[in-house]
């Protein structure tokens, strides 16, 4: 968002967020002032929407309808359209802040979160994080992605962090120790584990030259606006390749099972 007020340079321009995808256009937000970060979903738009919980879309998990959508629950959210989808998971999680209307807000995607240690974090605790410490700093970040490490002692892990910086921040420490403090006031889970240092230890940041995402990206021939490079990868293959790129050197530790897409449920 920085970049773009930066890039249009003028002061007064509104702007808004809206859900759209190739899929369909899911949702906008309608009253910006009055229910920032929150999008109305569009029921009228030729959709048929599911909703499943996070922690169980697995096969045997149960998809509802929008009657039974509880506020505050990740949901990953499931499309049947005109058009000829058929039950698709998007591979978004969203929740819902109100359901009348019914305004959600994205918070993450389906395989994208860490959770080696039982921390349970999810994107949306880390951008928030990232935002909250980046305007501190005065900093402008262009490019992030995270990993668990087990090479990290004397406890069981950490969280491994490649960032490339537009504007960096002066003081690239206490960046990360306020990144480390921002992520345990939005997740309890990661506040526990960090306790006392024995199960995830600090977060681990390597701040990589600019270029590093996009060369990244045009190796394995993805350079364009319709890929990103994950932002919580709980498979450490992505990270190695980024610091890589960056010439970075990296521990040959052994990777998590990759995690696996989730699944519909079967009928």
């Amino acid at each position: 968002r920085k970049t773009f007020e930066n890039l249009v340079g003028t002061p007064g321009i509104a702007f808004r967020e809206v859900y759209n995808a190739s899929e369909g256009c899911f949702a906008f937000e309608d009253e910006a002032e009055l229910h920032p970060g929150e999008l109305l979903l569009c029921t009228d738009h030729d959709i048929f929407y599911e909703f499943i919980r996070v922690e169980e879309c697995v096969p045997t998990g149960a998809a509802i309808g929008l009657s039974d959508v509880v506020v505050g629950i990740p949901y990953a959210i499931v499309i049947t359209t005109t058009s000829g989808l058929w039950r698709y998971l998007v591979g978004d999680v969203v929740t819902f802040t109100s359901t009348h209307p019914y305004r959600i807000q994205i918070v993450g995607r389906t395989t994208q979160f860490l959770n080696a240690f039982g921390e349970e974090v999810i994107a949306d605790n880390a951008v928030k994080a990232l935002e909250e410490v980046a305007k501190i700093a005065g900093a402008e970040i262009s490019g992030v992605t995270a990993s668990p490490t087990f090479d990290a002692k004397p406890s069981q892990g950490a969280h491994e962090w490649a960032i490339e910086f537009k504007i960096a921040p002066k003081d690239i420490r206490a960046f990360t120790d306020a990144l480390d403090e921002a992520l345990k006031k939005r997740n309890s889970d990661y506040e526990a584990k960090r306790a006392s240092d024995i199960v995830l230890g600090a977060p681990i940041v390597h701040v990589v030259p600019e270029g590093t995402f996009r060369r990244y990206l045009e190796g394995k021939g993805k350079l364009g606006g319709q890929n990103k490079v994950p932002l919580l990868s709980n498979d450490r293959a992505v990270l190695v390749s980024v610091l890589q790129n960056a010439n970075i050197p990296v521990a040959r530790e052994s990777h998590l099972p990759v995690v696996q897409p989730l699944e519909l449920p079967a009928e």
